[in-house]
């Protein structure tokens, strides 16, 4: 996936450590860098080895752990990695919980990370919040066509600024398409879109006017 390249904060400007670094040392780093986990790399720099969290340091360290020991100790995360050229679906699924994920070169080289922000910031992007108007939120039986047949109807009236699908699955209408219209829409053309696509058997459930 291109985009992700352009997301991806670089290893250059991280704070990481080390396989060698010792509890202790990096306890010290993550408070005074205020982070809650860094990543581990390989002494060359170039291999990802896991994460380290704070929070397992402290439980560690409460329960008398000796703190003079490598931070592979508590390694977490080992697995949990996407590469450059992973597909939308993968980097999605595989970050869930996780404050960032590791991402990797196509030499398995540690690149960087790839925050839960970037990552709903450039979701958020693609509603075209600043170049849309009116949202509509139409709802399908998810049958072949459906797509083609309701942007073919909206774009007798307007442009389409963006288009996001989602599957529900709870009832008959399975799927959610949010249609974004240019800033430009008038209320009139609204009106004409959600009556021809109701017209065809499609649900429209929610239309919301952006603020500007």
């Amino acid at each position: 996936m291109l985009l992700l390249k352009t997301i991806v904060t670089k290893k250059e400007v991280l704070t990481t450590i080390t396989e060698d670094t010792t509890l202790e040392a990096a306890l010290q780093i993550l408070e005074e860098s205020g982070f809650r986990c860094v990543p581990i790399l390989d002494e060359t720099g170039k291999k990802f080895l896991g994460n380290i969290y704070k929070m397992h340091i402290y439980k560690h360290k409460s329960e008398g752990g000796a703190m003079d020991v490598p931070v592979t100790h508590l390694l977490k995360n080992e697995t949990k990695t996407i590469h450059l050229s992973s597909s939308f679906f993968k980097v999605f699924f595989t970050i869930k919980e996780l404050p960032y994920i590791a991402v990797l070169n196509d030499e398995d080289e540690f690149y960087g990370i790839l925050t839960h922000s970037a990552l709903l910031n450039m979701l958020s992007q693609s509603w075209n919040i600043q170049e849309g108007r009116y949202v509509l939120t139409v709802a399908s039986t998810g049958i072949q066509g459906d797509l083609a047949t309701m942007s073919k109807i909206i774009a007798k009236y307007a442009s389409i600024a963006s288009c996001i699908t989602l599957d529900i699955g709870k009832d008959e209408y399975i799927r959610r398409t949010i249609f974004t219209l240019p800033a430009d829409t008038a209320k009139e053309t609204v009106d004409a879109i959600i009556e021809k696509l109701e017209k065809k058997s499609f649900k429209v459930v929610e239309v919301e006017v952006l603020e500007k």
